[in-house]
């Protein structure tokens, strides 16, 4: 068995408008973990380094050791002493997944280091149960644009298809919104005619992913059960929405919890796009990073 395990997780944007808490995409910006055996008893050193390494715990609460211990709890083995090696390259609190790469880089390493004894279907269980939902963990882990529904007893995953024409925008504000904030403004229920929206919705943006066809990404990205209660924790959410579709997006929506914002265009007008939104929000104060980025196919790599 290695003693030395690097694992390269992806980031990720959820939800993509009605597909709430089920549908997400792994995206080309990456958290890196090191994970290396130490000698004596059971203890950990945890380094962190990137633009916010000093906001990521160093002790035993680091979410990415926990999931490592998490492991080694499941399969009734006592967790070695361990030296982690964070290097940040995702936005924290940005709704970009970046607690889901710990949890899956945590889970990788700690099988990797074990000797594979949990399949990437346990090992995929086991970082939904740690999250808490599938939007994030499973894109992550595997790659691609992902929609994932439970069973009574498991997960079944299925792969949607990325049309190569459309491209991923992403505005990153130098403010924080939390996914427990951005929760608590959501409704436990919705009417019946809001669930049949979004499930229309869905289907509809489902068919636009495969084929890149504009009409169906704009209708297939709007959604009535939690962006219409995250805007407002979003400053210029409006402005940017307005700025995005009219340099030619096909449609903006909250990228996971948020505050990060996705805009899926073509690659003629992605440059356009950029500015736009980049112009937005610098109107209403906020410096922000607007990138055009590509959808992540491997997931996980693990060397």
């Amino acid at each position: 068995m290695p003693s030395t395990i690097k694992v390269t997780v992806p980031a990720t944007t959820a939800n993509l408008g009605p597909g709430f808490d089920c549908l997400g995409a792994a995206l080309s910006l990456y958290n890196n973990f090191k994970f290396s055996i130490a000698d004596g008893p059971t203890k950990v050193k945890i380094t962190v380094t990137g633009e916010e390494a000093s906001r990521v715990s160093t002790d035993k609460d680091n979410l990415a050791y926990q999931a490592f211990v998490k492991l080694y709890e499941y399969i009734n083995q006592t967790p070695p002493s361990v030296l982690v090696e964070i290097d940040l390259g995702i936005p924290l609190a940005r709704g970009l997944g970046s607690s889901a790469t710990a949890i899956v880089g945590g889970l990788v390493g700690a099988n990797k280091l074990a000797g594979n004894p949990l399949n990437q279907t346990e090992v995929m269980n086991l970082a939904i149960a740690i999250e808490g939902h599938p939007d994030n963990v499973v894109p992550a882990l595997l790659g691609g644009c992902r929609l994932t529904a439970s069973t009574p007893t498991s997960w079944v995953v299925c792969d949607i298809p990325w049309h190569p024409d459309i491209v991923p925008v992403v505005a990153i504000p130098d403010f924080e919104l939390s996914t427990t904030e951005a929760r608590r403004v959501i409704p436990t229920e919705y009417s019946r005619a809001n669930a049949i929206f979004n499930c229309a919705h869905l289907g509809i943006l489902l068919r636009g992913l495969d084929t890149g066809y504009r009409e169906w990404l704009t209708a297939g990205m709007q959604d009535k059960m939690h962006q219409s209660y995250r805007k407002f924790l979003i400053k210029g959410y409006e402005e940017l929405r307005s700025a995005a579709l009219n340099a030619g997006a096909y449609e903006m929506v909250i990228s996971g919890a948020g505050p990060t914002l996705l805009a899926l265009t073509n690659l003629s007008t992605s440059l356009t796009v950029v500015k736009a939104m980049t112009e937005a929000w610098k109107n209403q104060g906020v410096v922000t990073q607007v990138q055009v980025l590509e959808i992540n196919t491997t997931g996980v790599v693990c060397i």
